[in-house]
C-alpha cells in the first residue's frame, strides 16, 4: 500500500510539473509575437531567449561542472537536440509551411517517443499512453486548424519533422540522465544544454546584426504599450528557465511517453493565451480540439510510471497492473 501511494504521489507531482512546463512554454509565443512585430526576427528572439536563460543558469553550470567530464555526451546531445535543434528546425520550417502544419508535425513527437520506447528500448508501452497520443494528436490538429493552411513543401515538412525528432531527443535524454548508478543532476543538464544551445544558435542566427534598439522601447500587447525588456524577461525566466526545469523534472517522475503527451497542452495554452491577450480568434473547432487534447493528456497520465516496475514488492501481495503492449506484441 505504501509503495502504491508513493507511486501515486510521484505521478501527481510529475503531472503538476508537466502542466507548469506546458503553461510556461505555451506562454512564450504571446510574449515573443509583440517583439517580432516591433522589428526582431523570430530567430533573434529565440537567440535572446536561449542565451538569456543560459546566463541566468551559469551558477548552476559552475556548480555541476563535474558533468563536463562525467556525462559530456548527454550534455552535448541535450544542447544540440533539446534546445538548439528544436528551435532552429521549427523556425526554419515556419518560413516554408503554415504555422499550424509546422506545429502539428512537431507535436507528432509523442507518437515518435512511443515508437522509440517500444522498438528501440524494447520496453512495454501502456495502452493509456497510446490512446492519449492518438487523442492528443487528433485534438491538436483541430487546435491549430491544420486544414486552413494545408500546403505541401517538402523541405518545410522535413524541417518540421526534424523539430519533432529533436523534441523526441529532449524527452529521451531528459529521462536518460536519471539512469544508472550515477545519475546526472537535471539542473546541471539543463544549464549546460542551454549553454551549448546558445553557442549553436549564435552561429546560426548571427545576432550581431540585430536591431538592439527594439529592446529599449515598448511593444504592443493587447492594446497596451509594454516595455520590450519586460516581455524578454518573461520569455527568458518563465518560458525558458522555468519551462525547461519543470519539463525535465516531470519527465523523470512520469516517463518520456506520458510527459510528451501532456506537453501537447502547450499548443492549447498558446492558443488560449493568444485569444485572451492578443485578441486572436478562437473558433469552435479549436475549443473542441483543446478538450480532446486535454482528454488525451488525462488518459495518458494514468499510465503506470516507469518507477513502478523498479520497486520490489512482496511476492504474496496482490498487485494490479495496467495492461500493456509488450515488445513482443
Amino acid at each position: 500500500m505504501r509503495i502504491s501511494e508513493g507511486h501515486s504521489q510521484r505521478r501527481n507531482v510529475g503531472l503538476g510539473l508537466a502542466l507548469v512546463s506546458a503553461f510556461a512554454f505555451g506562454g512564450s509565443g504571446v510574449a515573443a509575437k509583440p517583439l517580432i512585430e516591433a522589428g526582431l526576427a523570430p530567430l533573434e528572439v529565440t537567440w535572446l531567449r536561449v542565451t538569456g536563460a543560459a546566463l541566468v543558469l551559469l551558477p548552476l553550470a559552475w556548480r555541476h561542472r563535474g558533468l563536463l567530464t562525467r556525462r559530456p555526451g548527454l550534455l552535448v546531445g541535450f544542447g544540440l537536440l533539446g534546445v538548439a535543434g528544436v528551435q532552429a528546425c521549427y523556425f526554419a520550417a515556419l518560413s516554408r509551411i503554415p504555422v499550424g502544419v509546422a506545429m502539428l508535425v512537431e507535436y507528432f513527437a509523442p507518437a515518435l517517443v512511443l515508437g522509440w520506447v517500444r522498438f528501440v528500448q524494447r520496453r512495454p508501452v501502456s495502452r493509456a499512453a497510446v490512446i492519449g497520443v492518438v487523442l492528443a494528436v487528433g485534438g491538436l490538429a483541430c487546435v491549430v486548424e491544420v486544414w486552413s493552411g494545408l500546403g505541401f513543401n517538402l523541405l518545410g515538412l522535413l524541417l518540421a519533422l526534424g523539430a519533432a525528432f529533436c523534441q523526441v531527443g529532449y524527452f529521451v535524454l531528459a529521462d536518460h540522465g536519471s539512469d544508472g548508478r550515477d545519475p546526472a543532476d537535471p539542473f546541471g543538464v539543463i544549464a549546460y544544454g542551454l549553454l551549448i544551445g546558445a553557442v549553436v544558435l549564435t552561429v546560426i542566427g548571427r545576432p550581431w546584426g540585430m536591431d538592439w534598439t527594439v529592446l529599449t522601447g515598448r511593444a504592443d500587447l493587447a492594446g497596451a504599450r509594454v516595455p520590450a525588456l519586460a516581455l524578454l524577461a518573461w520569455i527568458v525566466l518563465v518560458a525558458t528557465v522555468i519551462a525547461y526545469l519543470t519539463g525535465v523534472l516531470s519527465v523523470r517522475r512520469l516517463s518520456p511517453q506520458v510527459a510528451g503527451v501532456v506537453a501537447c497542452l502547450e499548443a492549447v495554452i498558446a492558443t488560449v493565451l493568444a485569444w485572451v491577450l492578443l485578441d486572436e480568434h478562437l473558433g469552435v473547432a479549436q475549443v473542441v480540439g483543446g478538450a480532446v487534447v486535454l482528454s488525451g493528456a488525462l488518459i495518458a497520465q494514468t499510465s503506470t510510471p516507469k518507477a513502478a516496475t523498479a520497486e520490489p514488492v512482496a511476492a504474496s501481495a496482490p498487485v494490479e497492473e495496467e495492461r500493456e503492449f509488450s515488445a513482443g506484441g
